[in-house]
């Protein structure tokens, strides 16, 4: 059985789980369909790689546009492990979905949609596959109490959604040159007569739509209230199998579509707006997760930071393809891949550890409880794993892939152009401040949310369940970077066909990392994992020490006011508000008092206290272009009279122009 074979079956048995979601009595064997078909599709992905799968017709025609269906192998590579925590997120489901089966139909949507965008060949097919994946996202999150926010997160992000997708059909309209040609191969031979404006507003427009679903600015603002209207199940599809879906689009757009070959000028400035735009993004995106003191609003901010900082790799790929450093540019694309292979990985532990703790607390308050203590080996080792991969911490995943973006980074003295040398310069400070600002984000992560004291007025435990599932992804996220000398090799034939440089394997000496050359810098993951236990031996002997020495304890000093170690506790928003008091600037921190009276204003019944930070886009651009929307519908409102005169004169004023217009 062949790849197609099997991502056709996962495919049915995603559309039988999307016809079966209304059957309450069929919602677990709903959940099993939709997991095995994402193994069966995780399955494809490996069988096919590393040289893709074979071109197939699907025997329909869309606008006069034979439909096929092929997937490159950096689709296979990005699909494949979008899908691995996927598998997880859809065998224990979503502990807010009720009893409609509206989640269950959102996840095949999206999981059909994603594997559209990858695998089909022609324009027209692309955008049904693109809106079928949002009109999944927006099921997946109406079927989790949608209600309670009177949908209003999953408005937002179909309004921005939609936005991107007005941008994709100009891109296609635009590529298409007028010669009703649709098919990807059709994009490939315009561009090699299109002008440099073509391929500027084509690029510009492929950013904007695709970038509406990474959340580059100002479109990561859906991200905390969509995410935060849904369970870590939905969080996990989201970062996982929809954002992978979404770069590689954007990916083949640029490195595939545009004119950038025979157009170089095209490709720098690409390039450097992709930069600019990435860097920006990943600041205000992880400076505003810092601030967050829910799971699933702050590990979506982290998601739109990793797309961001998948967007500036790409503007650095463009850089290096315009100068003609054939093998920087595919060192560049390279570590696209394994940073969000390694992201996918990480993002679905955390969501699935937040709805483990849901489950047993009802909340996904970043809350002290003493988590890791109660809930067995698996939580804490996959947990670990997964916050130290995001906080780029060795040996895992997010570490190798940040240290190559910071070596790919720093090769801009290659570069002939001021202006490039310039902007990698800047971008690498900016992706330093937003590396500090992870860290600490996820020092939080784990040390809130993770540690502190039980409490005993909750569930003791997070469901075995959802422990083992964390413990695999996390085992997973160390063997990407353990493993990376032999997974990397499976993208040499896609860099070869795009850049015309084997860059993969010039990345790897022996179980050795290398940014193409070991006189450079060099890392080993593989070794690290051997060198980190003897490292170890120091503090295990002190811990054996204390075993044969009485170990001295005392309360907690706070100020000398208190001896209740809970009270001496840090909270959330403690732990972040010096952060938010220097960059104030960008916070804009809000502040509010309020007082409930009871018979008296003297005798006050409640005083409720809260601060927040401002969202800049919010604040600035989407409430104005709301009002300015509203007070245009106050002015036409006078339209709808219902005097029959007065809309039998509008026609005419109507037909008069028209006949004016011929005439001329």
């Amino acid at each position: 059985m062949n790849a197609n074979q099997l991502l056709g079956i996962a495919a049915a048995a995603w559309v039988l789980a999307a016809i079966l979601s209304p059957l309450r009595v069929m919602h677990r064997a709903i959940r099993a369909l939709l997991g095995a078909g994402c193994a069966l599709g995780m399955l494809a992905c490996l069988a096919a790689l590393p040289l893709g799968t074979s071109p197939a017709a699907l025997g329909v025609s869309l606008a006069s546009q034979p439909v096929s269906f092929a997937v490159e192998p950096s689709g296979l590579w990005l699909l494949g492990f979008g899908l691995v925590p996927a598998i997880f997120a859809c065998w224990l489901g979503s502990p807010l979905a009720g009893r409609s089966g509206r989640w269950y139909a959102g996840a095949a949507f999206s999981l059909l949609g994603a594997l559209g965008v990858i695998g089909l060949q022609d324009g027209i097919s692309l955008l049904v596959a693109w809106e079928v994946m949002s009109l999944g996202g927006a099921l997946m999150l109406a079927g989790e109490r949608a209600e309670e926010n009177e949908a209003k997160p999953v408005l937002l992000m179909l309004s921005l959604l939609e936005v991107g997708a007005v941008a994709l059909v100009f891109a296609i309209i635009v590529l298409d040159h007028g010669t009703g040609g649709i098919g990807f191969g059709n994009f490939v031979a315009n561009a090699t007569t299109s002008s440099n404006v073509v391929s500027w507003f084509a690029g510009i427009a492929l950013l904007v739509g695709f970038g509406a679903k990474l959340g580059l600015l100002p479109f990561y603002e859906w991200f905390p209230r969509a995410y935060s209207s849904g369970s870590g199940a939905t969080g996990a599809l989201f970062s996982g199998v929809v954002l992978n879906a979404a770069y590689f689009a954007l990916s083949r757009g640029w490195n595939t579509w545009l004119n950038v070959a025979v157009g170089p000028d095209t490709a720098f400035g690409l390039g450097v707006i992709a930069i600019a735009v990435g860097v920006v993004s990943a600041i205000l995106a992880v400076l505003f997760a810092f601030q967050q003191d829910d799971w699933r609003a702050l590990l979506s901010y982290s998601s739109a930071e990793n797309a961001s900082i998948a967007v500036v790799m790409l503007g650095v790929t463009q850089l290096f393809r315009a100068d003609h450093l054939a093998d920087l540019a595919g060192l560049a694309w390279t570590v696209t891949m394994l940073h969000l292979a390694g992201h996918a990985l990480a993002k679905g532990a955390l969501f699935l550890t937040a709805d483990g703790i849901y489950l047993a607390s009802g909340s996904y308050d970043i809350i002290p409880r003493g988590w890791l203590k109660r809930s067995g080996f698996l939580l804490g080792l996959g947990a670990v794993f997964a916050v130290m991969s995001l906080a780029s911490v060795p040996p895992q995943a997010g570490f190798v892939s940040e240290w190559y973006v910071f070596q790919s980074v720093f090769q801009g003295f290659h570069l002939s152009s001021f202006v490039g040398r310039l902007a990698l310069v800047l971008a690498g400070a900016g992706l330093a401040l937003a590396a500090a600002v992870a860290l600490a984000t996820f020092v939080k992560v784990f040390g809130l949310g993770l540690l502190g004291l039980p409490d005993v007025d909750v569930t003791p435990l997070v469901p075995r369940t959802n422990a083992v599932a964390v413990g695999i992804l996390g085992l997973c996220v160390l063997a990407v970077a353990v493993g990376a000398p032999l997974w990397l090799n499976a993208l040499a034939a896609d860099a070869q066909a795009l850049f015309n440089a084997n860059s993969p394997q010039a990345m790897v000496v022996g179980w050795v990392l290398v940014p193409l050359t070991n006189k450079f810098a060099f890392i080993s993951p593989s070794k690290l994992i051997i060198v980190m236990p003897l490292l170890a031996i120091l503090p295990l002997a002190l811990l054996w020490l204390t075993k044969r020495r009485a170990v001295r304890r005392v309360p907690v000093w706070f100020g000398g006011m208190t001896t209740n170690d809970r009270d001496a506790m840090t909270t959330a928003l403690t732990f972040s508000n010096a952060m938010r008091t220097f960059y104030s600037f960008v916070y804009q921190p809000t502040i509010s008092t309020t007082r409930e009276h009871e018979q008296r204003e003297y005798f006050i019944k409640r005083l409720v206290f809260s601060a927040g930070v401002t969202d800049l886009f919010e604040r600035h651009l989407f409430d104005p272009a709301v009002r300015i929307v509203n007070r245009c519908a106050e002015k036409l409102r006078a339209l709808q009279s219902g005097n029959l005169n007065f809309y039998l004169a509008l026609i005419g004023g109507l037909l008069i122009a028209i006949l004016f217009l011929t005439l001329l």
